[in-house]
């Protein structure tokens, strides 16, 4: 008898990544779900799929609370098990199951003057350019690397952020200091063409882009735990505090809710100035 290969799978773990590429869920989403799914049954000692109750799933997830993983970690986890139960396996355990409770954590923030010295201690023009970017266009690390020489509108400066994090388009602006820059690689190169690319022609990783912003903080002694994020959420701030309005900022990054963005208000600088400390008084 002929074994039916075709969707749906009678193997549970296919089944899965069949479900979440129809799903449309992005590689990186796909990867981690799959580790904290055999990450449990791992746990358990290899226990059935079919066996596991819920009971196991509060087990699981109670040691990597006890490993102090952060509530973002766990509730990863929560949503692989949960959707791998639920969606595939057709169990209904999880309403007994709470989430973490999430961390408010503020962003970490550079000063201008610290971007300014960033910036200054890189001399490879294309590190250099990759950093800009990011700060200068509030990019995510792997919007970066995925940029293609069509995305980029140097009549109207504007940068078309293709299928980002949860599979929307944006527009977000691009920094006059760079129009030179990007004018060259547009007579360079193709549209299709990437406009960061390795020694063998191929995009950049996130891992090469966060080697070099972690190499640049330790080179210029930067006590603040700086990462390609920190330049994301660096251009908000500091488009707040240069009076950008919420909306306008909400847009350029691609947050789908507005709440996310007011979190730049808890670090914006001008909130704070006019406040004279006790001690000075």
């Amino acid at each position: 008898m002929k074994t039916n290969k075709v969707y749906p799978s009678w193997d549970p773990m296919v089944k899965l990544r069949q479900e979440m590429k129809l799903r449309k869920f992005s590689p990186r989403t796909i990867k981690t779900y799959i580790h904290y799914i055999q990450e449990c049954i791992r746990f358990l000692n290899g226990k059935s799929p079919k066996e596991i109750m819920g009971e196991d799933v509060r087990r699981y997830l109670e040691s990597l609370a006890d490993n102090d993983k952060s509530s973002s970690t766990l509730n990863t986890a929560y949503s692989a098990l949960q959707f791998y139960f639920e969606k595939i396996l057709r169990r209904k355990f999880f309403a007994t199951i709470p989430r973490a409770k999430k961390e408010k954590q503020l962003p970490i923030v550079l000063s201008q003057q610290e971007v300014t010295l960033f910036l200054s201690c890189i001399k490879n023009k294309k590190h250099l350019a990759m950093i800009q970017l990011l700060y200068g266009s509030g990019l995510r690390v792997g919007e970066v690397i995925r940029i293609k020489m069509r995305d980029i509108d140097l009549d109207r400066m504007l940068l078309h952020v293709v299928q980002s994090k949860g599979a929307k388009d944006r527009y977000t602006i691009i920094p006059q200091s760079l129009k030179n820059t990007l004018a060259v690689q547009s007579q360079l190169k193709e549209p299709g063409d990437f406009l960061f690319t390795n020694g063998s022609g191929g995009r950049h990783t996130t891992t090469s882009v966060q080697k070099v912003v972690s190499q640049v903080a330790q080179r210029i002694g930067l006590s603040k735990n700086v990462t390609p994020h920190t330049f994301r959420h660096s251009f908000a701030t500091h488009l707040l505090e240069n009076g950008t309005d919420i909306p306008y900022i909400q847009e350029l990054l691609g947050h789908a809710k507005l709440e996310t963005t007011q979190i730049y208000t808890h670090v914006a600088r001008n909130n704070l100035s006019d406040i004279t400390s006790p001690l000075d008084a």
